[in-house]
């Protein structure tokens, strides 16, 4: 019989969103899971269920019963001739590069962060950047989802197909997903190449960019002019990197996360900061090359408040001349960290962000501290909600 805990707290890892559910289960089987729906139904609780908690929102609190998956994370099968895997849901992304790089296989495309579960980045819309490349969720080839009455149910493009649909980005809304299938493709390495520009330039070039790396992004300085585009491409060349003593002893990480918290009681510094560290690590041509997860995934170090806006793909420019525009005209309004701008192929999921449509993700980020002003975060959501509205069909 499964056993529950009282006296959890839960937090999301930024520790902007937390809650105490009534009970807190680590099942280990489908037969646990089961019972503990049943128990649900029972008591007339609500389930939600979480994984590597690295969600930025509050989508994974409640106060009823919370099911954390982490003890279901087993690989259940490699197919090396299809380049297919099958894993429990609760597998951490971290956990499962590493299994796929020991039968020489890899996904085509992952998200920065390393600690996620593989049913979290399916269920929230998870995504990198690469026009020629969707959604995490587009590598998903079956899913197994239980549902709150009990029943197991298959589905892929041709197995209940919209359940299949729906069930790709899910928010946890139909139920527990316990099995996914990924296609996979041999493995890889690349090379990431990361050299200095303007706003003006790569907006006014931004087809020209797309067109050139597979893995495009770029990375806007708030306050300045100043981007680090950052090109990633297959490569055959053996695995090197342009080493940067700043970062790998971590004092940069030190020394930034020291002037972000005197930022946030004193605004006006966070200008100068953008630029100092721009001119410090980004005024340079560097080249890394390796085995694609390590090139994809990072360590994210900053606790922080996130907003990750999709928007159709030709309101890129206007809505980042927007922000731009806002932040220069308000100068006690300010924005920490650079603003990450992704590009991803459309989808037919019905949840999708990229729902029938090309977008561009701009991703703004907070230095987490209490003091942190969050002004900047409700003036974007009203400037994306708009170029969302009119790129709608």
């Amino acid at each position: 019989m499964v056993h529950g805990e009282g006296g959890v707290r839960f937090q999301n890892w930024a520790r902007t969103y937390g809650s105490s559910p009534e009970m807190y289960f680590q099942p280990t089987t489908v037969d646990e899971i089961k019972e503990i729906l049943a128990l649900a139904r029972q008591k007339n609780k609500k389930v939600k269920v979480v994984g590597g908690g690295h969600s930025p929102s509050d989508i994974a609190c409640i106060e009823d019963f919370m099911i954390q998956m982490a003890k279901m994370n087993k690989v259940l099968k490699v197919d090396k001739e299809k380049k297919q895997v099958t894993v429990e849901a609760g597998i951490l992304l971290s956990h499962l590069n590493v299994e796929l790089s020991n039968h020489g296989l890899a996904l085509p495309i992952l998200g920065a962060v390393l600690d996620v579960a593989a049913a979290g980045v399916i269920g929230t819309g998870t995504h990198n950047t690469g026009f020629s490349h969707g959604i995490l969720a587009t590598q998903v080839v079956a899913m197994t989802l239980l549902t709150a009455s009990g029943e197991i149910l298959e589905c892929s493009k041709t197995v209940n197909p919209e359940l299949f649909q729906a069930a790709c980005v899910h928010l946890g809304c139909l139920g527990i997903l316990l099995t996914v299938t990924f296609q996979c493709v041999a493995e890889f390495y690349l090379q990431e190449t990361t050299f200095p520009s303007t706003l003006k330039e790569v907006l006014d070039n931004l087809e020209s960019h797309l067109k050139k790396s597979e893995y495009f992004r770029f990375l806007w300085f708030p306050h300045s002019e100043n981007v680090s585009i950052i090109y990633q491409d297959h490569t055959n060349k053996p695995p090197s990197s342009s080493a940067n003593w700043f970062w790998d002893y971590a004092i940069g990480y030190y020394l930034l996360e020291f002037l972000l918290w005197i930022s946030t009681f004193l605004p006006f510094l966070v200008s100068w900061i953008n630029h100092f560290f721009f001119w410090l690590l980004f005024t340079g041509k560097v080249e890394n090359v390796n085995v694609s997860y390590k090139i994809f995934n990072y360590e994210c170090r900053f606790k922080q408040h996130v907003q990750d806006w999709a928007i159709p793909i030709e309101k890129t420019k206007d809505a980042l001349l927007e922000l731009k525009g806002i932040l220069e005209a308000n100068p006690k309004m300010v924005a920490h960290y650079p603003v990450e701008v992704r590009f991803t192929q459309g989808d037919d999921f019905f949840l999708s962000p990229c729902f029938q449509r090309n977008s561009c993700y701009i991703n703004i980020i907070m230095y987490r501290p209490i003091h942190a002003p969050v002004r900047i975060l409700r003036r974007c959501t009203q400037i994306f909600r708009s170029s969302v509205a009119f790129g709608r069909n």
